[in-house]
């Protein structure tokens, strides 16, 4: 896990308190595309399953972790694809 997905990490279990997360860095897929720097780590998949969503709607709950990761988006994150779910919401728990 390199420096970004770990800050990604940090942050989201600090602010969420997750069940669950996953980071998966899915820059290699964005090759030549905008954001894509080399070496990875500007395009993230996150999959985050915490009770700190519930009563929110989609939008809301992309908001929250969108701001609780606004240094990184600032140093040079470009995207995260986000799947923000409460424990109910969660087949795998």
């Amino acid at each position: 896990m390199g420096a970004v997905a770990m800050a990604i990490d940090k942050k989201l279990r600090e602010r969420f308190a997750p069940l669950r997360l996953s980071i998966e860095d899915e820059s290699a897929r964005h090759r030549g595309h905008a954001g894509y720097r080399e070496g990875g780590e500007s395009h993230f998949r996150v999959e985050i399953v915490s009770s700190a969503f519930e009563g929110q709607s989609r939008v809301v709950r992309q908001r929250l972790v969108y701001q609780a990761l606004t240094d990184e988006f600032a140093a040079g994150l470009h995207a995260l694809a986000l799947t923000t779910l409460t424990p109910q919401e969660d087949r795998r728990s």
